[in-house]
């Protein structure tokens, strides 16, 4: 088994940190592969993104803010679309997802995703073509599907019967005809986080195959006139770094596009194997490239439809975190630390930060790990351990588990944590009330705040009672 999203056994018995952090011969350096392709640290020790200094930038911007590396986000939409020559790329929105993001997307000839009628507004205000974009959800509102319907949206990916019901009442009502695909549940469990495994019966997404509620599904679409049916859809989860699952997965759908061939006489054009795959956060992690993925996946494809003697669909995929998440690091600044004292003699320096668990919700969510740097100078002192928290009143309140500092980290000081991209932003809280940190564009030198940083006046707006 190759990286998961959660690891057990952390740390080994008598350390205090995990088995595959090792000391680094230089605490000053990054980690090529942790950070986007123009971060650097420059002849002060301080961090460049876009060759941008993050010390100018926060001295302009403030923190926590999180900074989005434009070239780097748009070379990996390229290397997908180059990868995936022959697939239809969709951008999964939920990674993040903002006016500016959907232009860049739509720009490099990537499709669009969206989950909410909230995305679908962001996707529709930045000028993006309906035809272009897919719309998930489990639950979505008569509003929802409503509006989908009106903006002409592309595909609509049906989850329920309940949903077929009402996209048909509401397709009949505009005299359109609602294009779909359905989300079906292969039955496999992906290695990665129970709350980020997608294909497992025991959960909500999807029509079952094995219950046979999927060809039901694929059978009253079929013989629906306001629904035009498309094809199917599976997902199996988040932080995949190997083709296994997606074998499994492609394997019982292609039995089951068999099956609404053989039995209903129709052949689907399109299938779509979702997204999920993962990226490096650590040293432990050793994602594969897009067009190892397009083999891998196209080679599964193939031959499972030429044993069912198939022709092979027009095939998609709807990576978002393996996009967006290398592309943005977020930025904090020092406020307090402290030495705390293990056992077997051991210590810990407790970095505290003004952010944490309202920017970052992933390490407590999902026990996940992510990597640091000191950002704002270089230091002559040996690493320490440390593990950067943030200032929420939790215990629970960790940013970074377990990374080495330079062993004179002190309050003023920048730490930086890459790989925050995905799932950061977009599930930023106002726990405690705190408002939520800007994103702040960089490329060639300039900057560019493409979402602002709210404010106590933001907050205290929804309050109404207040004066």
């Amino acid at each position: 088994m190759r990286a998961r999203e959660v690891r057990s056994g952390q740390a080994e018995a008598g350390h205090p940190r995990p088995s595959w952090l090792r000391p680094p011969e230089d605490v000053n350096d990054l980690v090529p592969q942790l950070w986007s392709s123009t971060a650097t640290k420059n002849t002060d020790g301080a961090l460049q993104v876009g060759g941008v200094d993050v010390r100018e930038l926060v001295a302009e911007h403030g923190t926590p803010a999180y900074l989005l590396d434009e070239a780097d986000f748009r070379a990996r939409a390229r290397a997908f679309r180059e990868g995936f020559k022959d697939f239809a790329v969709y951008y999964g929105g939920k990674a993040f997802l903002c006016t500016t993001v959907v232009r860049w997307v739509m720009e490099e000839g990537l499709n669009l995703d969206v989950c909410s009628g909230g995305e679908l507004a962001v996707a529709l205000r930045a000028g993006a073509d309906p035809k272009r974009l897919g719309f998930h959800g489990n639950n979505k509102s008569e509003a929802e599907l409503a509006r989908a319907l009106d903006a002409g949206v592309g595909r609509i990916i049906v989850d329920s019967f309940h949903e077929i019901e009402r996209l048909t009442r509401l397709a009949a009502e505009r005299g359109v005809v609602a294009p779909v695909m359905v989300r079906v549940t292969a039955g496999i469990e992906a290695h990665t986080h129970a709350y980020i495994a997608t294909a497992h019966q025991d959960q909500k997404f999807g029509f079952s195959i094995t219950t046979g509620e999927a060809f039901d599904a694929v059978a009253r679409i079929n013989e629906t006139a306001e629904l035009e049916l498309l094809g199917l859809h599976s997902h199996i989860g988040s932080q995949i770094f190997d083709s296994s699952g997606f074998e499994m997965a492609a394997r019982r759908l292609i039995a089951l596009h068999a099956r609404v061939s053989d039995e209903l006489g129709v052949d689907m054009p399109e299938l779509d194997l979702g997204g999920g795959f993962g990226i490096a956060y650590t040293t432990q992690d050793d994602p594969s490239d897009p067009a190892q993925l397009a083999t891998e996946l196209g080679k599964i494809v193939e031959h499972e439809c030429k044993a069912l003697d198939l022709a092979v669909p027009k095939l998609s995929i709807e990576p978002g975190r393996a996009i967006v998440g290398p592309a943005v690091c977020t930025v904090y600044t020092v406020g307090t630390t402290k030495e705390v004292a293990l056992d077997f003699g051991e210590s810990r320096t407790y970095v505290s930060v003004d952010g944490g668990m309202s920017d970052n919700i992933r390490t407590a969510l999902y026990d996940a790990d992510y990597s640091c740097t000191l950002a704002n100078r270089y230091s002559d002192e040996g690493p320490t351990l440390s593990r950067v928290v943030g200032k929420h009143c939790e215990s629970g309140d960790v940013v970074v588990k377990d990374e080495f500092l330079p062993a004179d980290v002190a309050p003023g000081d920048l730490v930086a944590v890459p790989g925050t991209g995905a799932y950061c932003r977009s599930m930023a809280s106002n726990y405690n009330h705190v408002p939520r940190p800007p994103v702040i564009a960089v490329k060639d030198g300039r900057t560019r705040v493409v979402v602002r940083r709210e404010t106590e006046d933001d907050l205290l707006s929804l309050d109404m009672g207040a004066e």
